[in-house]
């Protein structure tokens, strides 16, 4: 008997790649969603479309019309979706959350599901949708998770970090690609090896489809790539992919003034290090991507590579002149 899985959006980034996991494991597809976002399935007769906004109760409780086996929620970002949707959807086999490793509230390394804690969230918070309490409210959609499996719904939570590879819309990724692209001399802040984990968005459809067939409600799960690279490495990647060689060159914060850029202006960068851990996911069987594959497709997939802006980060210009103090040293 095939199954049905319904995925609360679905069109943009890490949707795309995991209906289409879901989809090649042989599933049913529903995707429900406002339609403000072109999706790349309107042409695709072996996925559904249904519109409506996962805010309106009412919507939402039609979509449930559809009776799907597997429920992907990618776009609950606040507390009360998370609580509607572990209700409406109370009988289904499994209830996946998109949850973030920003929830987490401590900084240890790694950060584990069991022993990590979580960061609170206020009322206030609750109903913010600003950036500032993204990780309280995801961590709140994690304990509404677990509140809902306690009362017998196959609720679970998919916890990725920082998300990259074809079809990004942040471009995050897409600064450094093109920085390997067009310069001889890549500026990287410190002193190369600070860590932000990172995870393929093909990990991520697999951590999903993985979760929802072999998790356990009321438990979270990370995901990250398991091998970790530092922003070096990453940049070497990168080169590697496009095949060509850069300069890798680091510079400290008094360096760094002289463009008047600080090391958070730069994409990736994060301190202190960021670190997931993932074991608890590879002994479901899941089967992660190896990084430089990964950012192999990303490369490929990178638009206006040869572009001389990036999409975020410091302009070049700026860099220029850190790269200059830095010859007189």
């Amino acid at each position: 008997m095939t199954r049905h899985a319904l995925f609360v959006g679905g069109t943009r980034f890490i949707g795309r790649h995991a209906v289409r996991k879901f989809r090649d494991a042989g599933y049913d597809v529903t995707i429900f969603h406002r339609g403000e976002h072109e999706s790349p399935f309107a042409d695709d007769e072996a996925v559904d479309h249904l519109r409506g906004d996962r805010t309106d109760d009412g919507d939402l409780a039609d979509a449930a019309a559809v009776d799907p086996d597997v429920v992907v929620d990618l776009v609950a970002y606040q507390p009360r979706d998370v609580r509607t949707a572990t209700r409406v959807f109370d009988d289904v086999d499994a209830y996946v959350y998109v949850s973030s490793g920003a929830a987490y509230g401590d900084e240890s390394v790694p950060k584990r599901e069991d022993e990590t804690a979580l960061e609170p969230c206020t009322d206030e918070q609750a109903t913010d949708d600003s950036g500032a309490t993204y990780g309280a409210r995801k961590a709140e959609g994690d304990r509404a998770v677990f509140a809902a499996a306690e009362e017998g719904v196959n609720a679970m939570s998919v916890r990725p970090c920082v998300v990259y590879g074809p079809h990004d819309y942040t471009r995050r990724f897409d600064y450094w690609v093109q920085r390997v692209a067009n310069y001889d001399r890549v500026l990287v802040p410190g002193d190369g090896t600070n860590l932000w984990h990172r995870v393929s968005v093909a990990n991520v459809a697999r951590a999903l489809r993985v979760v929802a067939e072999e998790g356990t409600p009321g438990e979270a799960y990370n995901v990250g790539d398991w091998t970790l690279q530092t922003l070096r490495e990453t940049v070497e990647t990168v080169a590697d992919a496009l095949e060509t060689d850069v300069d890798v060159v680091t510079a400290g914060s008094r360096e760094l003034a002289a463009g008047g850029l600080e090391s958070s202006d730069f994409p990736l960068y994060r301190d202190p290090p960021h670190v997931l851990d993932t074991n608890r996911l590879r002994s479901l069987g899941w089967e992660p991507q190896p990084p430089a594959e990964a950012v192999a497709e990303t490369v490929e997939a990178t638009p206006e590579r040869d572009a001389d802006e990036a999409q975020q980060g410091p302009d070049r210009a700026a860099e220029e002149r850190v790269l200059g103090v830095l010859d007189t040293l």
